[in-house]
């Protein structure tokens, strides 16, 4: 069960809409003010201008040092900014107590391993979502969404492929710095950490908490088009840190799921290995298949090793 002790009274589940206007209007202060501080910073340490920095966003990549430049502001408008809105919002507003004494003795090793098992599983899974999701066809009276919703995927796609052609390993490294230890902690700490807990409180179901954080974490990526496989996967961070009451494993899914995907694309760059992650034009059933029973073997026995651990509900 996830540890979430607070006797605030904003946190009550009486004071649900106070408390997630106030959740979301911290959140957004905070992330608007670390990423126009990372952006005031930028033309110093990098050299890059604020006229670069929005061409990248509009698709002009010829910026010497744009890479870098865009790592710094979403590392720390991003990673840094999840993790202090939930410092925030746990220790001055809702006054929670999250007993790390009590998460950090329940990490192992053996529950690492599982980890692991369970987030290739996931990623194998993951990309029939990913081509499921790509079908998506909206009515005809809504062609102009539909076809915002496509412009705006294929402008972050630029922007992702841009950020991921690594050019050298020290790239790389701060690839996965930012892409993928400061985002898992950053953001499960944030969505796994307050949001579920206060999700579980306010909807009196477990699972319930697990699916509506997910469906949170994936609105706020604000990709269409990669809606159902991150709400999977928040869905499946979700539950890690329901059955063992530690986020150290839904941090370290988050990380590994992450850091393995910016690996991989470097290693296809640069012709190593013959994968596109980024083509919805097909799937491997089989490998998708082998996935989810991988997954789902992984989740029956990280549920069993950590059920003495924690006071898990029979309903779960």
């Amino acid at each position: 069960m996830e540890i979430y002790e607070t006797q605030s009274e904003i946190a009550k589940r009486k004071s649900w809409l106070l408390s997630l206007v106030v959740i979301v209007l911290v959140a957004i202060g905070i992330l608007v003010i670390l990423q126009v501080l990372a952006l005031a910073a930028t033309p110093y340490l990098f050299g890059v201008s604020i006229e670069d920095i929005m061409g990248l966003m509009t698709g002009d990549f010829s910026s010497p040092n744009g890479r870098m430049a865009m790592f710094f502001i979403q590392g720390i408008g991003s990673g840094i900014g999840f993790w202090l809105a939930a410092y925030v919002i746990a220790h001055f507003i809702d006054k929670a107590d999250f007993h790390w004494e009590i998460q950090l003795p329940r990490f192992n090793l053996t529950g690492a391993g599982l980890v692991l098992v369970i987030t290739v599983g996931g990623m194998l899974f993951n990309s029939l979502l990913v081509y499921w999701n790509s079908l998506l066809v909206l009515p005809e009276s809504l062609s102009g969404l539909e076809l915002w919703m496509k412009e705006t995927e294929e402008q972050l796609l630029e922007l992702t492929k841009f950020l991921t052609d690594f050019q050298s390993i020290p790239e790389l490294l701060t690839g996965i710095l930012v892409i993928g230890v400061l985002a898992g902690i950053g953001e499960e700490m944030f969505f796994r950490g307050v949001v579920q807990p206060k999700m579980r409180l306010y909807t009196c179901s477990a699972h319930a908490g697990v699916w509506v954080t997910a469906i949170i974490f994936s609105a706020i990526h604000l990709q269409f088009y990669g809606f159902l496989p991150r709400v999977f996967l928040g869905a499946l961070f979700g539950y890690l840190y329901l059955y063992s009451g530690s986020l150290i494993y839904p941090i370290l899914a988050h990380i590994l799921n992450n850091s393995i995907t910016v690996i991989l694309v470097y290693l296809s760059n640069q012709e190593k290995i013959d994968i596109d992650l980024e083509s919805t034009d097909a799937v491997s059933y089989p490998a998708a298949i082998l996935g989810l029973l991988g997954l789902l073997a992984g989740i029956y026995y990280f549920k069993k090793i950590n059920r003495p651990n924690g006071e898990l509900d029979k309903s779960i």
